[in-house]
């Protein structure tokens, strides 16, 4: 029998399977390739560009928007609920065919939501959700485009916990306390370490660093500081912030940290190919925002009700190593901003 995760699984690769069709010359109704035909327009937003995972998100709806003849308009949510509130409140009352969006926070954009709701302008969700599950539909949400943020945290710190043996002194460095992906992950970790009674995380927990490599590295430093012996583990939430705290054990009593992390792109790529990084498990940034803009493009085009429309797509990402070197080669393709594609 087919699994909820499976037949989601599926979908997303039937979406990517069609617009692959559409763009061959053999499209179906819900992709328009006659010369000249009017673009649609979409607002994409997701939670900021200074994160490079946010700004491969913005290259891949850009990229897939010129093939899939959709003019795409960008509203930075500078890491900042307010900030991306007060952009999305501005675009509200014109005219779009669809919004894309990744909220920096939950519920932050939930009244420009429902003011698009009224408008009939269909909302998809991005990575992290807008509102919870149960009033997406409420809020004017169709559906959300998501990794599972439990599982790539459970892979990442699996990894970890194998590298060290499952015993000794490990770091938590979180994203941003209110965005569901990191509550995910946080959950993830903890599922992981409820098997290892003789792993004791640093700090009391989780140390929250709002996605912020400077934040994350000043976090990491006085952790290190604090211990004379060396610090078995790290798992942080973002490559972004891993590779900024790095540097930090070098001189130090902990410079053979096993380190882990979850995004699995260009940069997280080179560290675990050079043995900085020890594992990322690929949040697929790429297939999630090029997801969202197929389904779009296909609400909009075939006039698709919103009941015919799966609440949530699971986009999967596996678990990246130096062990799998098969596995990287073709990450390298996958995530080249030339493609796009995971």
């Amino acid at each position: 029998m087919t699994s909820r995760r499976d037949f989601l699984e599926k979908l997303t690769i039937g979406s990517t399977a069609a617009m692959g069709a559409a763009l061959a010359g053999c499209a179906g109704p819900g992709v328009s390739t006659e010369s000249g035909a009017k673009p649609l327009r979409a607002a994409f937003s997701n939670a900021g560009l200074q994160s490079t995972w946010c700004e491969l998100g913005k290259r891949t709806a850009e990229l897939w928007g010129k093939l899939l003849n959709v003019e795409i308009e960008w509203f930075d949510g500078e890491m900042d609920p307010a900030r991306q509130r007060d952009k999305i409140d501005s675009l509200t009352n014109r005219d779009w065919d669809f919004c894309c969006f990744q909220a920096v926070q939950i519920d932050s954009l939930a009244e420009p939501c429902l003011r698009l709701k009224e408008r009939g302008i269909p909302v998809i969700s991005m990575d992290t959700l807008l509102v919870s599950m149960d009033k997406m539909r409420s809020t004017g949400v169709w559906c959300e485009v998501t990794p599972d943020h439990v599982e790539m945290a459970e892979k990442s710190v699996g990894y970890l916990m194998e590298k060290i043996g499952g015993q000794g002194k490990v770091i938590h460095i979180g994203g941003l306390d209110g965005h569901s992906g990191a509550q995910g992950r946080r959950q993830g970790f903890e599922n992981v370490l409820k098997r290892f009674p003789n792993v004791e995380v640093l700090g009391g927990g989780v140390r929250w660093c709002d996605w912020k490599p400077e934040k994350a590295r000043n976090t990491f430093e006085a952790l290190l500081q604090q211990e004379t012996t060396p610090i078995a583990g790290a798992f942080f939430h973002s490559d972004d912030m891993a590779l900024g705290s790095i540097p930090a054990l070098k001189g130090t009593v902990h410079e053979k940290m096993v380190v882990v992390a979850v995004d699995g792109q260009k940069d997280g790529l080179n560290a675990i190919k050079n043995g900085v990084l020890a594992a990322s498990a690929v949040n697929p940034v790429c297939r999630i925002h090029q997801t969202a803009l197929i389904v779009g493009q296909f609400i909009v085009r075939n006039k698709e009700p919103i009941e015919s429309v799966p609440s949530e797509i699971i986009t999967p990402g596996p678990l990246v190593t130096a062990d799998n070197p098969r596995a990287l080669e073709a990450m390298y393709y996958l995530a080249d901003p030339a493609h796009c594609l995971v």
